[in-house]
């Protein structure tokens, strides 16, 4: 079976799955990203925010292939260019970090070990461009954004909260720390990252 992890690019940009192409959650402020959905432009929203922080800020995401087959991908970037982060009561992420946005390993391809191997390439980019964390905004409860991961699963594979609260915990994973992950967190990385989710709400918080 082959991997093969390559920089996301507008290139192969199609190969995200269906929903997260045209998904402006956290690429757009909550009253923009409406009105892209409605006006029906979020696919090329995405694509001109895509363009517009590979030109400035340099590569922002990973695809994971399986025999040529799209099988998971991970996006982050530095807090200027994430609009939602702003409406997090526990905002702003650390100077020192870039923050998770998003990552999906897709259910045919979960317990292969994909999800680890995506999150280790994010910290080994990062660590090689002066960044020190990989942050996130989880969230907890029932009612949950679905382009937010569950803290519970944030916590379970290492990331530590930073700022608590009841809704939108904000937490850090040291990006070292990645680096000498061994198979036990294999498991808790493909329910964390490769957990089914519905199509993307634009709602505020």
């Amino acid at each position: 079976m082959g991997r093969r992890i390559v920089p996301l690019t507008l290139d192969n940009l199609a190969d995200l799955p269906a929903p997260c192409r045209s998904c402006v959650f956290w690429e757009l402020d909550p009253v923009s990203g409406r009105e892209a959905v409605d006006g029906g432009k979020a696919e090329a929203e995405k694509e001109g925010w895509i363009s517009a922080v590979l030109l400035e800020w340099g590569s922002c995401g990973r695809l994971v292939y399986v025999d040529q087959e799209p099988a998971g991908f991970v996006l982050y970037a530095p807090p200027a260019y994430v609009p939602r982060s702003q409406s997090f009561p526990t905002s702003p992420v650390s100077p020192d970090a870039v923050q998770l946005m998003i990552s999906r390993v897709l259910p045919p391809f979960q317990g292969q070990g994909l999800g680890r191997v995506l999150v280790q390439q994010v910290a080994k980019d990062l660590l090689g461009r002066g960044f020190r964390a990989i942050e996130a905004f989880g969230a907890e409860g029932p009612e949950r954004p679905s382009c937010l991961l569950p803290a519970e699963h944030l916590r379970a594979v290492g990331f530590k909260t930073v700022r608590s609260h009841h809704r939108f915990p904000r937490l850090r994973l040291e990006a070292r720390a990645t680096l000498s992950w061994k198979g036990g967190a294999e498991g808790a990385l493909e329910r964390l990252l490769g957990a089914g989710r519905k199509e993307p709400a634009l709602r505020p918080f």
